[in-house]
């Protein structure tokens, strides 16, 4: 079974979410924004999903994990949670 580690954004707005990519994009440190922006429990880890299977996560957001480049900030993503920015940093 594939697994991959990963760690995203989650906010309520599309706009919101390109503002912090384009932040990114210029430097800005993930985990910061992530710890200051995000809505998910995951903000208190800067984001870090930690290590998932295939299959755990909605599916537009697994799709991303485990298909899309590493190490890239990918989004934003629409789920029914809201708008991600993610970042899978590994996958096996």
């Amino acid at each position: 079974m594939a697994t991959a580690c990963a760690r995203h954004i989650l906010v309520k707005s599309e706009k919101l979410a390109l503002e912090l990519k384009s932040k990114i994009e210029k430097g800005a440190d993930f985990g910061v924004l992530a710890k200051k922006h995000s809505i998910c429990p995951s903000k208190k880890k800067g984001g870090d999903l930690g290590e998932f299977k295939r299959g755990q996560m909605v599916k537009a957001f697994d799709d991303v994990v485990f298909k899309k480049p590493l190490l890239t900030i990918h989004g934003p993503v629409k789920t029914k949670f809201g708008f991600h920015l993610i970042q899978t940093i590994y996958r096996s």
